[in-house]
């Protein structure tokens, strides 16, 4: 049986979340359902933390997985562009 994951949001990111595109907003949220452990998608200088990528929308968001507290964290969302997202991940 798969162990569900509830998503936790730093206020900034939700803060970014809102200011999407309903459409883009919503890729996010459908995505953060899917298991959060995707091989392929972890960041590897940043322990436990992977992201999301939708490349059409040119958009990226970082999340990292609590496993003691069954929780996915978002840290941040944002443009791709010259690792902007990446460096605020950092710093949350």
């Amino acid at each position: 049986m798969a162990v569900e994951y509830t998503a936790k949001w730093d206020p900034k990111a939700l803060k970014e979340l809102r200011k999407l595109d309903g459409a883009v907003r919503l890729k996010f949220l459908r995505r953060l359902e899917e298991p959060p452990r995707v091989p392929g998608d972890a960041l590897h200088d940043l322990k436990d933390c992977y992201k999301i990528n939708l490349r059409g929308a040119g958009y990226r968001l970082v999340y990292r997985v609590e496993d003691e507290r069954i929780v996915i964290l978002v840290l941040t969302i944002g443009r791709r562009a010259r690792g902007f997202v990446h460096e605020q991940a950092e710093k949350r």
